[in-house]
């Protein structure tokens, strides 16, 4: 079995064929998916799919940082009510985005410190985003962050993972896997000088669907099928078989799955 971690397939590019895109996925073994959320507005299409399919498609609820504006007080009041009334398996998408526009990053960093803090409180993994730019490093600022806040028993998941080796280290060092996706089968994604050097305990496997979907179908939609073809290449980065990527990499995400989904844990 596989679990792709991290996949929004509650976006309206799935909604014309949903039922036939998870059947997709069942048939290449993807046992669960878990669903970041982004805003408030994406939170009952989320749930629609987690009620539905209740041991496949696992919720998360969160504020994403390129979702942070001036109504950042109310988007956070509104994870904060469902994270009270509803049961979640982690706390994401959070982070720090330096890419697409820097109007609100003093407001990201509130965001993504109180989302810590409730994840931390609530004992749930956290999915990370982290994007760079404008000279700004999002992996590094985060990273600092956490280690400053020095919250107990925090771990979660440093999502779309593209950094150096001494970022992944710290990554581990501080109890977070590493999310790998699509960018691992990119000719210049870099990742083939890291994934090598790591261990197979750090890491988990994800599609980001419907972006950055790997190679053969890269600009094209992705989706969760597609997890097999990043095994693959991590696979062939490790040299080991796809069925060691499989089985290491499901029980590492296994094990971030808060109590409330013991039932879904093997024996």
């Amino acid at each position: 079995m596989f679990i792709d971690t991290h996949a929004h397939i509650y976006d309206d590019q799935f909604t014309d064929e949903l039922n036939a895109m998870l059947e997709r996925a069942e048939s290449q073994q993807i046992g669960q998916i878990w669903m970041p959320n982004c805003a408030r507005e994406t939170i009952p299409g989320m749930m629609a799919l987690a009620e539905q399919y209740p041991d496949r498609c696992l919720p998360m609820v969160g504020l994403h940082p390129a979702y942070v504006n001036d109504t950042v007080e109310d988007e956070l009041a509104a994870v904060e009510d469902h994270l009270n009334r509803n049961a979640f398996m982690g706390v994401g998408e959070i982070g720090l985005d330096f890419y697409w526009d820097m109007t609100f990053v003093e407001q990201q960093f509130v965001a993504f410190k109180t989302q810590l803090r409730w994840a931390a409180e609530q004992k749930l993994p956290v999915s990370m985003h982290t994007r760079s730019g404008h000279d700004r490093n999002a992996f590094k600022e985060a990273a600092d962050v956490i280690e400053k806040l020095a919250l107990p028993g925090l771990t979660g998941i440093f999502h779309c993972f593209v950094g150096t080796l001494d970022e992944a280290n710290r990554a581990i060092e501080m109890g977070f896997k590493l999310g790998i996706g699509g960018v691992s089968t990119f000719k210049n994604g870099g990742l083939d000088k890291v994934l090598p050097h790591i261990s197979l305990d750090a890491l988990v496997l994800e599609t980001d669907a419907p972006y950055l979907a790997p190679v053969p179908y890269r600009g094209k939609r992705n989706e969760p099928s597609y997890i097999p073809l990043i095994a693959q290449r991590v696979a062939d980065l490790k040299q080991i078989s796809v069925d060691d990527i499989a089985r290491h990499t499901t029980a590492n995400a296994l094990s971030l799955l808060p109590s409330l989904y013991d039932n879904l844990l093997p024996g």
